[in-house]
């Protein structure tokens, strides 16, 4: 008997076909214009997303979700729907 493949929810992790660019803390700070100290405040407030640790030390981001932030905050000054 053949299994139905099993579709995961629209909030899974990332999958190829997203962007799945890792970036640094300088290029955040770059797309955001926003110092260090704010980005981890909104990452603290839980309204910037957090950091992917790839190790004790290394501290990446995930390029699509900054920007979609960044577009987000664009919609929001604008008064349009996300």
């Amino acid at each position: 008997m053949a299994s139905i493949p099993r579709q995961l929810p629209e909030q899974a992790a990332p999958t190829i076909t997203q962007s799945c660019r890792f970036i640094k803390l300088a290029e955040v700070r770059e797309l955001t214009t926003l110092s260090t100290s704010e980005i981890y405040r909104r990452i603290a407030a839980g309204t910037f997303p957090r950091q992917v640790m790839l190790g004790p030390k290394s501290a990446v981001w995930i390029e699509s979700e900054v920007l979609a932030w960044c577009d987000e905050r664009i919609a929001a000054s604008r008064g349009e729907a996300a």
